[in-house]
């Protein structure tokens, strides 16, 4: 019997969403929630998932993913019934080139295209060393035509683009490999811990926040926020393994060594406190973890943190190597370790206790 967080992983995954296009995740989403939560659904596309037993009289912790992945959008057709693209969220040019995409028509269908690439019988060796920037790259459906593109292919101006990846699973391993892991896993840890709370008598109310548009700015966290006015925040993220590019010593994100703890990035400095207070969860409950200062990367809690006149936040994210490519690498192991920490976290936690992560 597949493992349930593997076949929810796998729905999501599966799923496509890039920014502004989330309806897909959220439809998994809600399928799975309807029958123990109740939700909402905003026209920016964030998803609001609350208990039952909601008591609009308690504090209010928040629980966020982000659901969009990136992507890209059809800019235009050319005149041989290629596609010229924009990036949705942040690529590196390189990793484009010779990958499958499958782009939604205006029919509601996908078809398959492949981001073209020069064989190598027709390169110079200068043209070999040259990195191809987005704007010289198409995506060739087969087409021979702009009129055929439009009347055989339905393809819009527009339209989004997303990889053509499918969701496998190496159960002898617990090895995870596919697309969107970021930030699908978070999505799934949400949901899972919203499901796994649905029923119990916290000392506060539960609410998980499936934001939309993270990858192009962070914008529906700042909805999401504005709308839950949370007391605390935990956000969820599949966050870039570094293990297989920097020495061990110097790795903070590394596969099988546990969810990571984000301390800073360019756009939030974590509560102290209340990482603190994390930190102590997980070595009480021996749930192994690893620690980041980054020096890049930016996240839904930079919104959330403003929001409700400051919000005590902490970012918890499952490793993922070759985050923003067509392919993730995840393991099973890592992602059932977030969870365990974020219920340690919030079994502990206590409505007298959020009142005190205003201070280090």
């Amino acid at each position: 019997m597949p493992d349930k967080s593997i076949k929810l992983i796998k729905k999501l995954s599966n799923a496509n969403g890039i920014s502004g296009f989330e309806n897909e995740v959220l439809d998994v989403a809600k399928n799975e929630t309807a029958a123990n939560l109740n939700f909402e659904q905003d026209a920016m596309q964030n998803l609001y998932l609350y208990t039952k037993n909601y008591n609009s009289d308690k504090p209010t912790v928040m629980l966020d993913s982000h659901s969009d992945e990136v992507g890209f959008m059809v800019k235009s057709i050319n005149k041989n019934g290629s596609l010229k693209f924009v990036t949705i969220g942040n690529w590196a040019p390189q990793n484009i080139p010779a990958h499958k995409v499958r782009i939604k028509n205006r029919y509601g269908n996908y078809v398959k295209g492949i981001v073209a690439s020069t064989p190598p019988h027709f390169l110079s060796q200068a043209e070999r060393e040259q990195l191809l920037p987005v704007e010289k790259l198409i995506i060739d459906l087969g087409s021979t035509s702009y009129q055929q593109t439009i009347d055989n292919y339905g393809i819009e101006v527009g339209a989004p683009i997303i990889p053509d990846v499918e969701f496998e699973y190496d159960d002898s391993n617990q090895i995870m490999i596919g697309k969107a892991f970021d930030n699908r896993l978070g999505t799934a840890i949400v949901i899972e811990l919203m499901l796994y709370f649905a029923n119990q008598n916290l000392d506060f109310n539960l609410v998980g926040s499936l934001s939309a548009q993270e990858e192009v700015g962070t914008r529906g966290a700042e909805v999401t926020a504005r709308k839950i006015r949370p007391d605390l925040a935990l956000v969820f993220e599949g966050t870039p393994a570094d293990d297989n590019f920097r020495d061990h010593y110097d790795s903070q994100s590394a596969l099988n060594k546990g969810p990571q703890i984000r301390h800073r990035d360019i756009s939030i400095i974590s509560n102290p406190a209340l990482v603190k207070f994390a930190k102590n969860s997980a070595r009480l409950n021996k749930i192994p973890f690893q620690e980041a200062v980054r020096i890049g990367g930016g996240n839904d809690g930079a919104r959330i943190l403003l929001s409700n006149y400051s919000v005590p936040t902490a970012v918890l994210g499952v490793p993922v190597r070759y985050a923003h490519t067509h392919y993730c690498i995840s393991s099973l192991p890592d992602y059932k370790n977030t969870i365990k920490w974020a219920k340690s976290i919030l079994t502990d936690l206590s409505s007298a206790q959020l009142k005190q992560f205003n201070y280090i």
